[in-house]
């Protein structure tokens, strides 16, 4: 065990350290998830069947493991349907988030006004349902309503839940100390056995409470009583003081009092959780990351120059590719990528002529988690040369005779020379020769723009093969066309 840790310690990276990090945080988030969502039990499940499904293989359960093979191929698409709403809310509060958007609303509401509201309507026996938003935004819920932008009061919540006004039916939305928008209506709640004795409203309360964060207030109309849903739950309250408390509760947890601590409050909150998350993370990282048996493999790869001075032709190359040989665990041969390893020469320092090269492990390009072991062969023979731009004269190639009665005067390019790239000891016999010109389809005079043929060892300086056109300048006249004698002749 104690060699085991040694090793551990010494082995133990960096980026190893991140890992367990990154893990760390997505688990205490997918924790703090759990606690609100309802459809917390149905992950429970999914990670119990999972721990069922390891025990099958570790036993060789042969039938149990063919069976769960079959769920989990589905498992993706199933979590998708399960959790859609609480992924889709996850993706709206990362959209949100503080750093990337300002709230609009940065006030909180007035609970003496409130309170003193939903006290009055209960006293009418004033159905009413106000929501206060908390940090999920409610839009794509709504539907319907009419815009206020008006500045909560007292009297003027009073007036929206009155019989006689057109929207007491809907929800009234308070965000901040703003009454954004009346008359609103809300999504139901599916949840059968909850909802059996409850009216449209308090449904309304609760379908809005299980999709959001928001806090809804209930006044029945006709008992008078008041209720709150919140994170899918629905409950009466007894007086108007427990609409205080679940007020005071609320607005707290929403914009928490600015108390100063010898530790930031981030360090105090869900201990629970973060212990768990970090053991998790370190679990997964001993059983997934973390390996003490090496293994070793060869790759194959090319050779690839860089640093290779402009204008340098290299010929003669051998070999072509060289076979790499690596260690390491096996989870980081299963991360490597396809773009490695590979090995790269430094040819800043080229000279010109015939050389070897030696090959060594800090020319491989490869993951910090493997080894270079290996590599075969350790010598590389080329030829170098560097090339530099000369005119090179353009050479008409042609076939064939020209007609009866036609001579040839001269042939002429234009241009007459071409740059080429190549070296200085080769620019003096070298040649452009075009495409063979038919001298047999002339009849007059004629200019022509043949295509130059390059041998493979030579480039044009601009990179394009430049347009040559060739006169073909001749004296005297062809002779017209025999007409062809009919049968009858």
């Amino acid at each position: 065990m104690k060699d085991y840790l040694f090793h551990l310690f010494h082995t133990i990276r960096i980026s190893d350290l991140f890992d367990v990090a990154i893990i760390s945080v997505l688990s205490y988030f997918v924790l703090i998830w759990l606690k609100k969502t309802a459809s917390r039990f149905v992950f429970i499940g999914i990670i119990i069947l999972s721990l069922v499904y390891m025990v099958a293989r570790f036993f060789h359960m042969y039938l149990t493991e063919y069976v769960l093979q079959g769920f989990f191929a589905i498992l993706f698409i199933a979590m998708l349907i399960i959790f859609q709403e609480d992924l889709r809310r996850f993706f709206e509060r990362l959209a949100i988030w503080r750093p990337f958007r300002k709230e609009k609303y940065t006030t909180s509401p007035d609970i003496t006004t409130i309170l003193s509201a939903v006290t009055s309507l209960a006293r009418k026996r004033y159905g009413a349902l106000i929501i206060i938003r908390g940090k999920d935004y409610l839009d794509r819920h709504l539907e319907g309503g009419t815009e206020m932008n008006g500045k909560i009061s007292a009297t003027l919540i009073e007036s929206v839940f009155d019989p006689h006004s057109p929207g007491h039916d809907g929800a009234l939305i308070l965000e901040g100390s703003i009454i954004s928008k009346f008359g609103c209506h809300l999504p139901l709640s599916t949840n059968t056995p909850k909802v059996t004795n409850m009216g449209l409203r308090h449904t309304a309360a609760l379908g809005l409470a299980e999709r959001s964060d928001a806090l809804c207030i209930v006044v029945s109309e006709e008992r008078g009583s008041i209720s709150v849903a919140q994170y899918g739950s629905i409950r009466r309250l007894n007086c108007s003081e427990d609409l205080k408390k679940e007020l005071e509760d609320f607005q707290r947890m929403k914009r928490p009092p600015q108390v100063k601590k010898l530790r930031p409050r981030w360090l105090s909150e869900n201990l629970w959780e973060k212990g768990i998350a970090l053991l998790l993370a370190c679990a997964l990282w001993m059983a997934f990351g973390y390996q003490t048996e090496t293994i070793r493999r060869d790759f194959v790869v090319p050779l690839e120059y860089r640093n290779l001075p402009a204008n340098w032709i290299i010929e003669d190359q051998y070999p072509q590719e060289t076979t790499i040989s690596l260690k390491g665990s096996k989870q980081a041969f299963d991360l490597l990528h396809k773009d490695n390893p590979k090995l790269t020469v430094d040819m800043s320092g080229i000279q010109e002529g015939k050389q070897e090269l030696l090959l060594n492990r800090d020319m491989v390009v490869h993951p910090s988690n493997l080894t270079v072991v290996g590599i075969q062969p350790e010598k590389l023979s080329l030829t170098a040369y560097q090339t530099a731009p000369y005119d090179v004269p353009v050479k008409v190639e042609t076939t064939g005779t020209l007609p009866e009665g036609l001579t040839l005067e001269k042939i002429e390019a234009v241009p007459a020379f071409v740059k080429v790239m190549t070296q200085k000891k080769n620019a003096g016999n070298l040649q452009i020769k075009t495409e063979p010109i038919n001298l047999e389809s002339i009849k007059e005079t004629t200019k022509v723009t043949p295509k130059l043929l390059l041998p493979p060892t030579l480039e044009f300086t601009e990179k394009k093969a430049p347009l040559v056109t060739v006169t073909i300048t001749v004296k005297g006249e062809a002779p017209p066309p025999q007409e062809e004698k009919s049968e009858e002749e």
